[in-house]
């Protein structure tokens, strides 16, 4: 089917992009081909307030924040009215974000035929394979994919990328300035479900691994998460720094400083992607192919194969105790990180 949108008399689009650190970032390289395709246009993407500054410094796109309850939710869907978008493009497909498109008003309202609420849509596409011509794709090529089909170019897939501000990289600088060496590596030893956190066992052997190969090892963490960084500090024979309290463009700027990432497969870990650092990711549960590092830096996922993977990851429903995620051994951790950073000359 034929694009049904004149593009050339776009002049004002919303991206809605609701959900995880993971899946914004994953949002840009679609940001980046209609800000290519659109130069002179508006663009304008809808994030969660919690999840937004991930995005700070990112040039060429208005960010609008949506905040929690109703109060807030009433505001933004009057905001968007008010920009009177010609094009809304949902990346996500939920009953929230559905909502926002249609308030928008925008005259096209692009979505896949599997969100809910289709009627919401005026373009609906079946599915992100009927561009790639494939069903195994990245969460990068099912959000390029709704643009594309729409009549975007996207052939070329273009990386994630964020921006290391300026006031981000002076917090970290400061920060990281005492580390027993110059050259560190990224740590993020937590996840949002136990299918997916390596046991920290194997992150501070890592640790130690990496220290005797002259690196610093600075390991991140939420306030939440912050017992995952004490008990990783207790279980390593080498010194780990740890940091509970930097925001997302922080995070992101540490990344971009660091010689390799290690971490679990997580929002983290696609920052640290989408500022080109070397990566090592250990998946448990998750789909690897549709999450892996979308970069064209050197990475591995390390992951034990397992009949039942993928599944959500909420619990273990065959064996209760995530074997993906815990069998897999800190050699195999340690000979990715070798060929990795071979590969980066790290």
């Amino acid at each position: 089917m034929a694009p049904s949108i004149d593009w050339s008399s776009v002049r004002r689009v919303l991206v809605v992009r609701l959900r995880s650190i993971g899946d914004t970032v994953l949002a840009t390289p679609t940001l980046e081909a209609l800000r290519r395709s659109l130069p002179d246009s508006e663009i304008d993407i809808l994030l969660e307030q919690h999840i937004a500054p991930v995005l700070d410094g990112y040039k060429g796109v208005n960010v609008v924040v949506v905040g929690d309850g109703n109060a807030a939710k009433l505001k933004a869907a009057r905001y968007l009215r008010s920009r009177r978008y010609d094009v809304a493009i949902n990346l996500h497909g939920g009953t929230t974000s559905s909502i926002f498109v249609r308030a928008s008003g925008a005259r096209h309202r692009i979505g896949y035929s599997h969100y809910r609420y289709p009627r919401v849509y005026t373009e609906l596409y079946a599915s992100a394979a009927d561009m790639w011509g494939t069903a195994d794709i990245h969460s990068a090529e099912q959000q390029l994919a709704l643009v594309g089909l729409a009549g975007i170019a996207v052939d070329d897939r273009p990386g994630s990328q964020l921006v290391v501000t300026e006031a981000a990289a002076d917090e970290i600088d400061g920060r990281i300035v005492s580390l027993p060496h110059e050259r560190f590596a990224m740590m993020h030893p937590a996840a949002g479900y136990f299918t997916k956190e390596w046991p920290l066992d194997g992150f501070a052997r890592v640790s130690e691994f990496l220290a005797s190969n002259g690196f610093s090892v600075v390991a991140v963490a939420s306030e939440s998460e912050s017992a995952v960084l004490n008990e990783l500090k207790l279980r390593s024979q080498a010194p780990v720094v740890t940091f509970d309290d930097l925001r997302l463009p922080e995070i992101t700027a540490l990344a971009s400083r660091a010689r390799l990432f290690i971490g679990n497969d997580s929002g983290i870990a696609h920052i640290a992607a989408a500022v080109g650092t070397p990566s090592v990711v250990i998946f448990g549960s998750s789909n690897r192919t549709h999450w892996r590092p979308w970069t064209d830096a050197p990475n591995e996922v390390v992951f034990a194969p397992y009949e039942c993977q993928p599944c959500p990851g909420y619990e273990c429903k065959v064996f209760s105790d995530a074997p993906c995620i815990r069998s897999i051994t800190p050699h195999a951790v340690n000979s990715a990180v070798e060929r990795v950073l071979s590969a980066s000359k790290g």
